[in-house]
């Protein structure tokens, strides 16, 4: 009896931190941080912030491809 009331008692706390984890990894926060916790709106700026500055990068990247293309074509 002992042993399968260790049995459960391990198995419900192995769910709930692998759920705590878990959840914190799907969010792409620190894996002991709180889950629950909103992101502060500073903290939402700065990610939103930094997702445009890779976005607008990616778009001149393409742009100054196309470009380079355009110079390397014959002229006719």
């Amino acid at each position: 009896m002992k042993q399968i009331k260790a049995l459960i008692m391990g198995s419900i706390v192995g769910v709930c931190i692998g759920l705590w984890f878990g959840v914190n990894i799907g969010k792409d926060k620190p894996i002991f941080s709180n889950p629950f916790a909103e992101d502060s709106i500073q903290q939402k700026i700065k990610d939103s912030g930094g997702k445009l500055l890779e976005k607008s990068g990616e778009a001149l990247e393409k742009s100054g491809k196309a470009l380079q293309k355009k110079m390397d074509e014959p002229v006719k």
